[in-house]
């Protein structure tokens, strides 16, 4: 596999396994959130590294994860407490975990490639570098293979929780009266949220990794009726977008993740506007809201 083709290919696995957990994250309202944990994980990174003087570990991910979940958390207790109010807490947390990150990269990592402009805007490239090579065959990225994982991953957790996701997103307390454990299946699902932030911050960094969950999502979420169409046409917009970036990337000679985020909001825009034109076709003055019936709800209790 030529280098290209393995980085084309990273690009895109990367960007469709931001895009699964993508649409819930648009439908739950948590869009911010994701930046508050991509700036969160430095520090678990950091620690991780600290700990194991690899940053292809596990435990990095892991830490980095639990890093961003501390967030969540965190700015849910402020939040319950009183003391702070709407998105106050995030902007108390994340600021200062990811300043702890800085210092500790700075500090102490300075021989080795974690560094603050790497962590922010990521390196495509960099990432495709160490390629799987099997009986003398190379096989693409090493990384490619891992962001595969974390696709394959999300794809399960999502498909095993579907109805129990899908009824806390819509009705909460229906689903509370059900008994689906909307306050576990929330954590675990930040949870998986972290550990794909985390796993994409190497091609994509901690800034721009917020342009591919939550862009195609919401690129999606102005066409589609119901929420598996949301899902499909989220991962379809993410691929493309990260094909066309990619390619434009190599044209222009430019960064190849900011060139897909200019991509993704191209993306929206157009989806906006064919949206808008079709209304005014319609001669309907609202958008259609997704469709989402109690039979599909009530589900999640019967599991």
């Amino acid at each position: 596999m030529s280098f290209i083709v393995g980085t084309l290919l990273l690009a895109v696995v990367t960007a469709c396994a931001c895009a699964v957990p993508g649409a819930f994250v648009v439908l739950r309202k948590h869009s911010m959130l994701i930046d508050a944990i991509g700036h969160a994980i430095l520090p678990g990174i950091a620690l991780g590294y600290l700990f194991t003087n690899n940053l292809n570990s596990p435990v990095v991910i892991v830490c980095a994860a639990l890093a961003g979940v501390a967030v969540v958390l965190g700015a849910q207790w402020l939040g319950d407490s009183g003391l702070v109010t709407g998105d106050a807490p995030q902007g108390l947390i994340f600021p200062a975990l990811f300043s702890v990150g800085v210092i500790l990269i700075t500090s102490h990592f300075s021989n080795v490639h974690l560094d603050t402009h790497a962590v922010l805007v990521g390196d495509l490239n960099l990432a495709a570098w160490n390629q799987l090579t099997v009986g003398g065959a190379q096989l693409g990225p090493v990384y490619l293979y891992i962001m595969l994982a974390v696709l394959a991953l999300n794809v399960v957790a999502i498909g095993l929780v579907y109805p129990q996701l899908l009824a806390s997103t819509f009705d909460g307390q229906f689903a509370r009266s059900i008994g689906v454990p909307v306050s576990m299946l929330s954590v675990a699902f930040m949870f998986l949220v972290s550990l794909t932030v985390t796993a994409a911050f190497n091609a994509v960094g901690a800034i721009l990794v917020i342009a591919l969950v939550v862009i195609p999502a919401a690129a999606a979420k102005q066409l589609a009726t119901t929420v598996p169409r949301m899902m499909a046409l989220t991962v379809l917009l993410a691929a493309v977008g990260a094909v066309a970036g990619f390619g434009v990337a190599y044209l222009l000679d430019a960064p190849t993740s900011a060139t897909m985020t200019v991509i993704y909001g191209l993306e929206f825009l157009s989806c906006a506007l064919w949206a808008r034109w079709t209304r005014q076709t319609r001669r309907s003055p609202t958008r259609r809201p997704l469709r989402v019936s109690r039979a599909q709800v009530e589900v999640a209790g019967r599991r």
